[in-house]
């Protein structure tokens, strides 16, 4: 059963992009994006993580913290960051557990092509760290999710 709204995130997140293992408890007191996207330097994941980090400031001004998670490693994880000069850390889960924890892995189609792949989702979490909203892949405009975050009530 996927997570949802009004449901505790697990204390454990995964690996970031230095080895360093992310847990929720980490992020208590502050409010968290979690945002799951398909692939490192692709154009869309590309304008969607540029776009939290241009508005990085107001985000975090706005009280919240950014994760990004895709199945892509380390390694990937480490260039995408310095490629695009991102301020946040972006969590390997390579063994596909929060992606599917989460329910955004699963069957796509690209050109008449099925494939398995992550759904571009976002989940809000409050201080506490409990789900308090989750954007959809038809909601989300990569080349302003981050503004579109600041504009929630």
């Amino acid at each position: 059963m996927a997570l949802t709204i009004g449901d505790k995130i697990p204390d454990i997140l995964g690996i970031d992009q230095d080895g360093k293992e992310l847990k929720a408890s980490d992020y208590i007191g502050k409010k968290l994006v979690l945002y799951f996207y398909p692939k490192d330097n692709t154009p869309g994941c590309t304008a969607e993580a540029c776009s939290f980090r241009d508005n990085f400031t107001a985000l975090r001004k706005a009280g919240y913290e950014i994760l990004g998670v895709s199945i892509d490693n380390e390694k990937s994880h480490k260039k995408f960051i310095e490629k695009q000069q991102l301020p946040f850390s972006l969590i390997a889960d390579s063994d596909k557990k929060l992606v599917e924890l989460f329910g955004v892995w699963g069957e796509k189609t690209l050109a008449g092509r099925k494939y398995m792949g992550t759904f571009r989702t976002t989940f809000l979490i409050d201080e506490q760290g409990i789900i308090q909203k989750i954007i959809t892949p038809k909601e989300i405009k990569t080349k302003e999710h981050g503004q579109q975050i600041l504009e929630i009530k």
